[in-house]
């Protein structure tokens, strides 16, 4: 089961919606991990992506918890890890 100490300590990982699509689309994104308090309209194309990929979506309590296991100081709608 993926956690978000996984994504902590991934070495390649995609941030935000675009990078996001683009890692499912290529096939590269083994696990999405998408926050509870994001816009629906702006995560539900990653969410029918990762649906049809067959990647594992975990999601998480907020954007900001999210963005800090990014490392980045903003918040993320959604992150996966990729490779």
């Amino acid at each position: 089961m993926w956690t978000l100490d996984d994504l902590k300590t991934a070495t390649q990982r995609a941030i935000g919606t675009n990078q996001t699509t683009k890692a499912i689309n290529r096939g590269h994104a083994r696990v999405v991990y998408v926050a509870q308090d994001a816009d629906r309209r702006v995560i539900e194309p990653v969410l029918r992506a990762a649906k049809e990929r067959g990647a594992d979506v975990i999601e998480v309590a907020s954007m900001t918890a999210l963005g800090r296991a990014c490392g980045i100081a903003v918040g993320a709608a959604v992150a996966a890890i990729t490779g």
